[in-house]
């Protein structure tokens, strides 16, 4: 049997997308092609185990059924993709692929229940009315009986490459629907390198407070090196939440823990009446965000804004204090993506940061380069937190300009994030791009972190030979004037010939 490659399964599964495409927004066929995409591996993979242990009990229907009792997830036939596509023409097409969700959700509670809570595919607001509703849904259905889509195990192996398709798709959504699509994805390439940065162990509870579609908790996973991990989450969208359970099981992490709700509002992970503890905290939380709580933050009974109440406005430090409450003390590891003006805003944000300085807590601000992430073009910084710190000193880095330039965003290569990773390793400064800050001089400072203040990159432009640029000046004048006396003598002999 002739296996699927990555690069096949990506390229049929982002045609399937042609269904929608230009007549519903990339912000909301998202949902159904991944729910969708969803639905037909769990029908493969569980066609692929009946057909082992068929062949392996040689028929005796007791044992086969005994068998697949013990997998993961049980799929029942009427909600099956081989089912949905016998009645793909069916006037209530919607509808069956409505309850499919459901029976899916029903026989596995303890995996999938509440996973399709907010996907609708007999939506007339979101697919149209039921003739064009219909024609969309069979069209989906047929796209997926591509032989490329065929994603059982013993057809794609037992890598990761379902995972990676969803993981390929939901980039794309990101970068077809701009800001909207980008609130719930961070780039692999800066997920990757958070990663690295907050160096997982065997053991540690990993999580991530703002999860959107689960990615960067995926990548920190991947760099511990065993399954001796616990992965959390938190997501306050809906349909978000749903795509990171989804995600989450596709990777064979069906332990993660992922909650949905206000993270600020309303943290649901919680231990003995209180925040849990974590060794890894990450996140890409949402820039500036209005509106993000503060009329629970003066009481808070979590205690997470002791250091200061962040403004109304602005809730950057409201994620980076969940965050470090969030963390075990002593020895906890935060990294957060935030916008630069984290680094130097004056007024409640300026008192939070000075006192996160004088705890000793702050160890690296690392400012990557401009129009990384999508939906906004303006550059993030990284800021790495350690409550186990040795050094009252602060890494620098300036990475603004480590980047390929690629067409709608820049891509940090894997040459820049060992750059990054290794400057941040050896905890060296480096001319033009990194600086190992005593705290003396950040307080000089007024605890204000922008990074050019530390990490000096400008560069002398050349200075100019004037004689020698004006010889060359002279001569290229010579060799144009030859060229023009060449060229008159040229069209004087052409029109006396004429």
């Amino acid at each position: 049997m002739t296996q699927v490659t990555q690069d096949q399964i990506n390229s049929v599964a982002w045609k399937a997308c042609d269904t929608f495409r230009g007549v519903v927004d990339p912000s909301e066929y998202k949902n159904y092609i991944l729910t969708f995409l969803f639905i037909k591996y769990l029908s493969d993979v569980w066609k692929d185990r009946k057909e082992f242990y068929e062949k392996e009990y040689g028929g005796n229907e007791i044992r086969i059924k005994r068998a697949l009792e013990r997998e993961r997830f049980q799929m029942p036939e009427e909600a099956s993709y081989d089912y949905l596509y016998r009645h793909r023409n069916d006037d209530n097409v919607g509808e069956l692929i409505n309850m499919a969700l459901t029976k899916i959700q029903d026989t596995n509670r303890g995996n999938l229940e509440g996973v399709f809570r907010d996907i609708d595919f007999n939506s007339s607001r979101n697919l149209g009315d039921t003739k064009d509703r219909n024609v969309r849904l069979r069209h989906l259905i047929e796209d997926f009986s591509n032989s490329a889509l065929d994603l059982r195990p013993s057809t794609v192996g037992n890598g990761d490459i379902i995972g990676n398709v969803y993981e390929y798709l939901i980039s794309h959504f990101a970068s077809d629907s701009g800001k909207k699509g980008g609130e719930f994805y961070t780039p692999a390439e800066v997920s990757e390198l958070i990663a690295m940065l907050v160096k997982p162990k065997a053991g540690d509870r990993l999580y991530d407070p703002a999860c959107g579609s689960g990615s960067l908790l995926i990548k920190v996973a991947n760099q511990v090196g065993s399954d001796n991990y616990s992965i959390y989450g938190q997501e306050s969208n809906g349909n978000t939440h749903s795509l990171c359970k989804m995600n989450m099981f596709l990777h064979g992490l069906d332990n993660a823990r992922i909650e949905w709700g206000d993270t600020i509002r309303n943290p649901k992970l919680q231990e003995n009446d209180e925040l849990m503890r974590f060794d890894i905290v990450v996140a890409n939380p949402p820039f500036s965000l209005d509106k993000w709580g503060i009329e629970t933050a003066k009481g808070d009974r979590f205690r997470r804004f002791e250091r200061g109440v962040p403004p109304k406005s602005t809730g950057d430090f409201a994620f980076i204090s969940h965050m470090i409450e969030s963390s075990v003390p002593g020895t906890g590891k935060v990294g957060v993506v935030v916008p630069h003006g984290v680094l130097f805003r004056g007024g409640a944000e300026g008192k939070i940061r000075t006192k996160l300085i004088e705890e000793n807590i702050l160890e690296a601000v690392i400012g990557l380069p401009s129009n990384l992430f999508f939906g906004t073009g303006i550059p993030a910084a990284i800021l790495l937190f350690n409550r186990g710190k040795q050094t009252s000193d602060v890494l620098f880095i300036d990475a603004s300009r480590e980047f390929l330039e690629g067409k709608n965003q820049n891509k940090l290569r894997p040459e820049d994030q060992k750059k990054i990773f290794n400057t941040y390793d050896l905890w060296q400064t480096t001319d033009k791009f990194s600086y190992v800050a005593p705290l003396e001089e950040i307080i000089e400072n007024d605890f204000n972190l922008n990074i050019p203040r530390y990490v000096d990159t400008y560069k002398e432009e050349e200075e100019i030979d004037i004689i020698k640029a004006q010889t060359d000046i002279d001569n290229i004048n010579k060799e144009l004037q030859i060229i023009e006396t060449k060229m008159s003598s040229c069209l004087t002999e052409l029109f006396q010939d004429e």
